[in-house]
C-alpha cells in the first residue's frame, strides 16, 4: 500500500473515530502529497523520496511553529503543533540516533579525506544523501561541525 493510500485510509478511520487531533495533520499530509503529485513534470506520481521529504518538511514546520509559540508563552498552541508533528512522524522511516549518525559521518570524513571546516559542505552533502529521511539536517550539520573542529 502506498503512503498516499495509507493516509487516505487513516483519514477515514480518524473521521469515523472523530479524532480531530489526528485528522488535521493527516489532511495536511494528503494535501501536500496531492500538490507534489500535480506539480509540473511529476506526471501525477510522486517518488517515495519526495514523499519523505514532504513529510519531513511538515514536521519541521510544526516544530518551528511550536518553538515560536513557546517563546511567546503560548504553550497551548505549541502543544497542538507538537501533537501534529508526532502524528506526521509516525509515517516517516525510523530516525537514527546520534551515535549511528556519528558513525556514518566519520566514515564519510575518512572516505573524502576531509580535514577542515573548508570540507564541511562536501561532508554534509554526502551525509544527507546517505541519511536521507533518517535524520534532520540540523543534527547532521552540528555533528559535522563538531567532528571537523
Amino acid at each position: 500500500m502506498s503512503l498516499f493510500d495509507q493516509i487516505t485510509s487513516d483519514i477515514k478511520a480518524a473521521m469515523l473515530a472523530k479524532d480531530k487531533d489526528k485528522l488535521e495533520p493527516l489532511r495536511a499530509i494528503k494535501s501536500v502529497l496531492l500538490l507534489a503529485a500535480s506539480e509540473k513534470g511529476a506526471g501525477g506520481n510522486i517518488s517515495a523520496e519526495a514523499e519523505i521529504k514532504a513529510l519531513q518538511k511538515q514536521v519541521k514546520q510544526r516544530k518551528e511553529a511550536a518553538e515560536i509559540y513557546q517563546s511567546q508563552d503560548r504553550n497551548d498552541l505549541a502543544g497542538v503543533e507538537l501533537r501534529q508533528a508526532k502524528v506526521i512522524e509516525a509515517y516517516l522511516p525510523e530516525q537514527l540516533g546520534e551515535e549511528e549518525i556519528k558513525a556514518v559521518i566519520s566514515k564519510i570524513i575518512s572516505e573524502t579525506k576531509a580535514s577542515s571546516m573548508a570540507d564541511m559542505g562536501k561532508v554534509i552533502g554526502a551525509a544527507m544523501k546517505e541519511l536521507s529521511g533518517q535524520t534532520d539536517g540540523k543534527v547532521v550539520s552540528s555533528l559535522v561541525k563538531e567532528m571537523l573542529i
